[in-house]
């Protein structure tokens, strides 16, 4: 879940943060996925939806957030999964605020591990299952430590393995589903962000029929070929803000049409507008 209207706060300056729960405040962490730990009092972010897992545990209070038209509670000794591409807002479920932490995970990296299995989904986006809390307290247990290497990789070994053992969707047939020319797709269009894609292209590079190729694209990575596009080019132009480029220049660098474009992209994606996610990472 992406955090909005916030200012985070350095590692050094986090432990009289925690004490004080007066005001927002986003810490990210380092390693090799993105995650973080935060607090806030009210409405935190609108409704958005993006492509990745969102993984999570509450540390304090009580997270509200609406997910599948159901408004839904995640508390301490529970488990956040929700799934990709799926819309979702949240906020804090009780007036004394809520404190967690939530990383998000790339479900390419999941197949890795299932090699070709249907995507595991979490009834409700919340697990009560030890097996499940355990895996995901791997990714998140240690929040100012780097993981990274064998560490993470591991991590999202035991996650995904939990999570099948878990999975509300068991039901899906798995015969049909060629998970070697999907893979080959969503290859291609990571290697092409700024060309035109099509479905009569990525049936050719993978020699999948074009409709089945895209029922099996979303089964096994949670999105459509389209979406998947955006979404790189999404991170692309995330890694231009950073850095302080110009919005209207990365809406072009990234091919969009315009930086409204992009903008109106960006909010559905991550809930806030590009201007308010720079916001979060200025110190």
């Amino acid at each position: 879940m992406e955090f909005s209207l916030t200012k985070p706060i350095a590692p050094k300056a986090r432990k009289n943060a925690s004490k004080s729960m007066n005001s927002d405040w986003v810490m990210r962490a380092p390693g090799e996925f993105e995650r973080m730990e935060a607090f806030f009092n009210g409405a935190a972010y609108s409704p958005h939806r993006h492509d990745t897992y969102a993984i999570g545990i509450t540390l304090s209070g009580k997270q509200g957030f609406n997910y599948r038209g159901t408004l839904q509670h995640n508390q301490q000794g529970q488990c956040l999964i929700i799934h990709p591409d799926e819309l979702h807002d949240g906020q804090a479920g009780t007036d004394i605020g809520m404190r967690y932490r939530v990383g998000y995970i790339d479900p390419a990296q999941i197949q890795a591990v299932l090699g070709g299995k249907a995507l595991p989904f979490i009834e409700n986006g919340i697990s009560d299952d030890p097996r499940l809390y355990k895996a995901v307290l791997g990714l998140l247990g240690e929040i100012e430590e780097d993981i990274s290497g064998l560490q993470y990789q591991d991590a999202i070994y035991d996650l995904a393995n939990a999570m099948v053992l878990v999975s509300d969707d068991k039901q899906k047939a798995q015969s049909s589903i060629n998970y070697q020319a999907a893979e080959i797709a969503r290859q291609y269009i990571a290697d092409n962000l700024h060309q035109s894609i099509s479905l009569e292209q990525l049936e050719l590079v993978s020699g999948r029929d074009r409709w089945k190729l895209s029922r099996d694209f979303r089964t096994l990575f949670g999105t459509s070929p389209y979406r998947y596009l955006i979404m790189r080019r999404l991170e692309q132009a995330r890694a231009m803000i950073s850095r302080g480029d110009n919005l209207s220049d990365i809406a072009v660098t990234c091919d969009f049409s315009d930086q409204s474009h992009m903008n109106r992209h960006f909010k559905k994606t991550y809930g806030i507008s590009p201007k308010q996610w720079l916001g979060t990472l200025s110190h």
